[in-house]
């Protein structure tokens, strides 16, 4: 068994790995289990989690903490704050990123994930679907004239408007203020140093009056329950929580599954073949959504998780209050699970029902919305190819603009032609 050591052999920002982290990290899931990494400017070192067994051991081992306070009996480092520290986020901005329902463990997680579970139901997001379709259709009605010389923008067009609705109606965002999140939500993926405090406080001022509103005047909405919740007993949900918590529904809520429709139909329409079957055969969308989060998921790696004491993972020892993040990327496309990685195949999958990926996560902190992300893609899998089978893309694969971040996957635009 080896034990940890200080030099670090991964650089996150490597430019060859941020424009290629599938091969790239699948490099490095054979080479080791777990490997050392540089993940702000050279600062702490992590572990990168690579297997995917040993991934989904991380996500489900209860020996590992996403908040380092509850590593016992040390003083762990939160590597957290040194990222945040590094963006430039001021410490009154700082407690709204750091203490979401993300960051929670134990009973404080369970306490705010039951707060908001039941709007995340499997039959609750089955009775969503009509409004999903029909918000679906009206921006396919409007795509036609959103076009400059026949190209569109299906992030804009598309991609975002779908998700930000959807979940701005659950939680209960007026129409008129959901413009101003679709700003917000790509002003806090800026690596600008201090350019996260404007918006984080913006949302911050937005969400409090949002609140003072509702509470005027109640909705059928989550919001209104966490209002509710926090009124009726102030244990239950701190101020600071229930604005927290909004702010990471809104975003969590639409930002991974609009990069999940946008990766998701560059990698159809990079593969006609996928795309031809899911056009001939509707009733391949879930599987096809699962496959898509396989293959290109937006999400790449996990949020930080602290070793709560010494853990074995991939014969080597994880010390207690050592920072690990664990690799979506190298264990969906990890061959000691998966025959043919590499390979994109929609009926990968023997039903709709099952999900052996962990592009959602694994666990405890699975992702609480992952049933909605799933819905929303396949209505906009299976609208996309039924209302423009000739869709196509407006540049060469390789001219696509990426955010180039470590740890996701995400196009900054895709230009289509709708091939009406």
């Amino acid at each position: 068994m080896s034990t940890p050591g200080t030099t670090s052999s991964v650089d996150m920002m490597d430019p060859a790995l941020l424009s290629d982290p599938f091969r790239g990290y699948s490099r490095l899931r054979e080479e080791a289990p777990l490997a050392r990494a540089a993940f702000v400017g050279g600062g702490t070192p992590i572990w990168l989690v690579t297997r995917f067994d040993d991934v989904k051991t991380v996500l489900s081992d209860q020996r590992f903490v996403n908040n380092p306070a509850n590593v016992p009996g040390t003083d762990a480092h939160d590597l957290r704050e040194e990222i945040i520290s590094a963006r430039g986020v001021l410490p009154e901005y700082a407690q709204y990123i750091l203490d979401s329902v993300l960051d929670a463990d134990g009973a404080d997680h369970i306490r705010l994930r039951r707060l908001v579970s039941r709007a995340f139901t499997a039959r609750r997001v089955s009775e969503l679907r009509p409004r999903v379709e029909q918000i679906t259709e009206d921006l396919l009605d409007r795509l036609p004239g959103r076009a400059e010389d026949g190209v569109v923008d299906l992030i804009e067009g598309f991609a975002y408007p779908l998700p930000i609705t959807v979940i701005c109606e659950l939680v209960g965002v007026p129409v008129e203020d959901r413009p101003q999140w679709r700003d917000w939500g790509r002003a806090l993926f800026s690596t600008e140093p201090g350019a996260l405090n404007e918006p984080l406080r913006q949302m911050v001022d937005h969400i409090h009056d949002l609140i003072e509103r509702r509470r005027a005047r109640p909705a059928e909405d989550l919001l209104t329950g966490l209002i509710r919740a926090h009124d009726e007993d102030g244990d239950r949900l701190s101020d600071i929580e229930m604005v927290t918590m909004v702010l990471t529904l809104v975003l969590a809520g639409h930002e991974t599954t609009a990069h999940l429709i946008g990766n998701g139909t560059t990698a159809l329409l990079t593969h006609p073949d996928q795309w031809d079957a899911l056009r001939a055969d509707p009733a391949l969308a879930p599987r096809a959504v699962h496959e898509l989060m396989r293959w290109c998921g937006p999400v790449h790696a996990t949020r930080l998780r602290y070793a709560a004491e010494d853990v074995e993972i991939g014969g080597t020892l994880v010390r207690r209050g050592e920072p690990v993040m664990a690799l979506l990327v190298s264990a969906n496309y990890d061959p000691r699970r998966f025959d043919d990685p590499e390979l994109l195949d929609i009926t990968r999958e023997p039903d709709g029902r099952r999900e052996v990926h962990v592009g959602f996560g694994h666990g405890l902190h699975y992702c609480l919305g992952a049933a909605l992300a799933r819905q929303e893609g396949e209505v906009a899998f299976l609208a996309l190819t039924r209302r423009f089978p000739g869709l196509r893309l407006a540049v060469p694969p390789e001219d696509l603009e990426r955010q180039l971040l470590p740890g996701s996957w995400r196009l900054s635009r895709l230009p289509v032609r709708l091939g009406l």
